[in-house]
């Protein structure tokens, strides 16, 4: 599922800054990156299954691996885990109403605090 329309998705700002914003909104991105992307995600376990919150981005200048990038953000996605597979975005899944809110809230939120610094 994807995020449509955040404001998140138009947002240019320092790497060190989005990691701390998404750090106090629970989006980790711990080993997920590499020279020119970086992946946040926070993980919900709910009697649906587990599901994941995932906002991703990448340098337009700069290199991630040296702390000193600019990060272009993306459209967050939604995605429901199927093991072994992996996550999976489709139309096709369904997402708990409360859920959704959830995420859409924690957007906002995110949104609202990077907005202040970003490019």
């Amino acid at each position: 599922m994807k995020f449509e329309n955040t404001g998140i998705e138009k947002m240019k700002a320092d790497l060190n800054r989005i990691d701390e914003v998404m750090h106090e909104h629970g989006l980790i991105r711990a080993g997920q990156w590499d020279y020119e992307r970086v992946t946040y995600d926070r993980k919900f376990e709910m009697k649906e299954g587990t599901f994941y919150l995932r906002v991703q981005g990448y340098a337009i200048e700069g290199d991630v691996d040296t702390f000193k990038a600019t990060i272009q953000l993306m459209t967050p996605l939604l995605g429901k885990h199927y093991y072994p597979h992996g996550v999976e975005y489709g139309e096709g899944e369904v997402f708990p109403t409360s859920l959704v809110n959830q995420c859409k809230k924690i957007l906002d939120d995110v949104s609202a605090e990077v907005s202040k610094f970003a490019i």
